[in-house]
């Protein structure tokens, strides 16, 4: 296999990891109606997608395949952990 193939394989390994913490990180902004810098947004979306980016290698790991349905709700229950974990880092972090 080529190296761009292997590249793709990756990326699109990963996919699901950064689109669901991007949503989560633009979820939160919207929710909680405080629009972060971008900064703040992209810290977000990369803690997100680093803890689920986790999560789907593990799944590989002990599955020995991926797309297990255990694992993409492992997936969601973490990412939104992390979530709820950096936005209680920020909202401290601003004094409230």
């Amino acid at each position: 296999m080529a190296s761009l193939d292997q590249l793709l394989h990756l990326l699109n390994f990963l996919y699901p990891a950064f689109a669901l913490g991007a949503l989560l990180a633009l979820v939160g902004c919207v929710i909680s109606r405080n629009w972060p810098s971008a900064r703040v947004f992209i810290t977000q979306t990369a803690m997100n997608s680093v803890a689920g980016g986790a999560v789907l290698l593990l799944g590989l790991w002990l599955f020995g395949r991926d797309g297990k349905m255990a694992t993409y709700g492992a997936l969601v229950v973490v990412c939104a952990s992390s979530q709820c974990w950096v936005r209680l880092g920020v909202g401290r972090a601003r004094g409230r």
